[in-house]
């Protein structure tokens, strides 16, 4: 029996783990960058790559809100944890 891990075009984007998404966009960008796809399946895939480019943002965005960052007394020791602040 032969796993399966690559997706393909079939697959729904919103299924995808983050790497799996990754992978999959990197593969696009590689083919529309030879530049050897027919028009109308670069328009396709370059669709599909928007779709995965919006998947890995969306995983990241959750991921960054599980981060916590360590908060220190004015003395420098642990006080606990606090959410992730973005920016």
């Amino acid at each position: 029996m032969t796993s399966h891990t690559a997706p393909n075009a079939a697959t729904s984007v919103e299924t995808l783990s983050f790497e799996q998404a990754l992978a999959e966009l990197e593969a696009i960008v590689q083919r529309l960058e030879r530049g050897d796809v027919p028009l109308e399946q670069s328009i396709a895939i370059y669709g599909r790559g928007e779709a995965l480019k919006a998947r890995c943002d969306q995983l990241l965005k959750q991921a960054e809100v599980k981060i916590e960052q360590i908060a220190l007394n004015s003395d420098g020791s642990v006080q606990g944890t606090v959410p992730f602040q973005a920016g």
